[in-house]
């Protein structure tokens, strides 16, 4: 990792639009034409570099986002894809099909769980959930059926840390492919580099970063990619969860800027984290020393940018949740709302939201309590203001008292 910066990896990127312009050219195009028809069977047949047959299958917009988050990774190259789940689903049901397993962690963004638990079994495609912390368990979920690992890389939303190397290690011994969703870490870690075969991002968060895109991408080897575009079997291909041209621009523009962002999230999260903590709260947050993963995250991250912009703050009950909310986005300090990655803070009880699609019994089984709320730290310039003003807000509600804070 010491020799690896994905965010100089993006810097060097240099495109030229076709006026010449600093920003490519957006290709405002679903179909493209072909100066001789033996040049359109060759580009079908995938034979032809630098051509195009439709913007499902590919487009020069979303070639250049492509290799620009290909760099990011250090992977071989990338596809993306209008959403998160259009890269994740896709994803796995190349990589499987009837009668094979999936081993994944069990605390997992709400959508992707409810593929694997609800959808895919619909396909013959059977999933164990575990404690992707503990790889003895991993190892030995594994049957003769295993195809893939799934985690991600910090837990939505308990933000457990999986450790990739040690997971590779396992994957590699029964040829397993291993499948990383690595959304709340962009640039601080690189799964690719620790043994990850193919690693997903929801572009709809920190890598766009301004709530108004969704997207995702598929980064992984060319053959794999290759084989998710194939016009005869690609998964990508054939269901069509294909990033629009426009979409693919936008999130190019902001891409660039991932690096200062990240660098001011984590940096407000840590904060936050550190003072809540000494204020009493159950604070969980992956730098904190008290985080049970924090060691080996610690060893796992490009220190430059930090430890993320996620945090869960456990205030008791669900009604003391709401409430706090309701009053924190009264007071300006963020939105009531889901995803992450935004430059204002966003904050939601995941039982309720992101993680609804787990039923109740597993939530609690994993510890996702009724209280815990989740917050996506935004990009606030004077971190201390925001403190002062949360902690006044916790007070109003009795989540903390003046007791609570001098005993700590």
């Amino acid at each position: 990792m010491k020799n690896f910066n994905p965010a100089d990896n993006i810097q060097d990127l240099q495109y030229f639009g076709e006026f010449g312009g600093v920003n490519p050219s957006i290709s405002d195009s679903s179909t493209y034409t072909f100066l001789s028809a033996k040049t359109m069977f060759d580009t079908f047949e995938g034979n032809m570099e630098g051509c195009y047959l439709y913007s499902r299958h590919s487009s020069p917009s979303n070639l250049y986002l492509d290799k620009a988050l290909a760099a990011m990774e250090g992977t071989e190259t990338a596809n993306v894809s209008a959403s998160g789940m259009g890269a994740i689903t896709p994803t796995l049901l190349q990589l499987c099909g009837s009668g094979d397993h999936i081993v994944s962690s069990r605390t997992i963004y709400g959508g992707t769980y409810a593929f694997l638990k609800n959808f895919t079994p619909r396909l013959g495609i059977k999933t164990t959930f575990l404690d992707i912390t503990k790889l003895d368990v991993v190892e030995a979920a594994i049957t003769p059926e295993t195809k893939v690992l799934y985690c991600e890389t910090v837990s939505n939303p308990l933000l457990e840390v999986a450790d990739i190397a040690g997971l590779a290690k396992i994957a590699k011994r029964h040829n397993l492919k291993l499948v990383v969703d690595n959304t709340f870490s962009p640039l601080s870690v690189s799964p690719a580099k620790l043994g990850a075969d193919i690693v997903i991002h929801s572009l709809t968060k920190y890598i766009n970063g301004s709530s108004d895109t969704v997207g995702g991408v598929t980064c992984a080897s060319r053959e794999f990619i290759d084989s998710l575009k194939n016009v005869n079997s690609g998964a990508s291909m054939l269901l069509g969860p294909t990033m629009d041209s426009l979409r693919s621009a936008s999130v190019m523009k902001n891409l660039r800027t991932l690096h200062i962002r990240m660098k001011q999230h984590s940096h407000n999260a840590m904060y936050l984290a550190e003072r809540f903590e000494k204020d009493g709260l159950k604070t969980v947050y992956p730098g904190l020393k008290s985080h049970p993963s924090h060691e080996l995250y610690s060893s796992m991250i490009n220190h430059e940018y930090g430890f993320g912009g996620m945090m869960t703050l456990d205030v008791g009950t669900l009604e003391k949740a709401n409430a706090l909310m309701e009053l924190m986005q009264a007071k300006n300090l963020g939105y009531l709302a889901v995803s992450l990655g935004f430059y204002k803070t966003l904050f939601s009880a995941p039982g309720t939201s992101t993680s609804s699609e787990i039923p109740m019994d597993e939530q609690i089984e994993m510890g996702l309590t009724d209280g815990l709320i989740r917050f996506s730290i935004g990009l606030d310039n004077d971190i201390e203001r925001t403190y002062q003003m949360m902690k006044k807000c916790m007070m109003e509600l009795n989540v903390l008292t003046s007791e609570s804070i001098l005993t700590e």
